[in-house]
């Protein structure tokens, strides 16, 4: 699975749309966006916050951990 799937299947298992997942992360709807069809990754400050949302909803960090750490720029 890719970074932006990762990221994407989240969000969607969360029941939020990209802006509302945006303001649950601090991030931009930009931001999400560009996560989202490969364009850019998150940077470590959203990664923190990625981590602490996917604990607080009982979600599972460690796919988008590993989609980020093997990510080709």
């Amino acid at each position: 699975m890719t970074l932006a799937e990762a990221i994407k299947t989240i969000r969607q298992k969360a029941l939020l749309s990209q802006e509302e997942f945006a303001k649950a992360n601090s991030v931009s709807l930009a931001s999400v966006n560009r996560w989202e069809v490969g364009k850019s990754r998150p940077n470590l400050c959203a990664m923190k916050a990625l981590k602490k949302f996917c604990t607080d909803n009982n979600l599972p960090y460690e796919l988008i951990e590993q989609s980020w750490l093997e990510h080709k720029n």
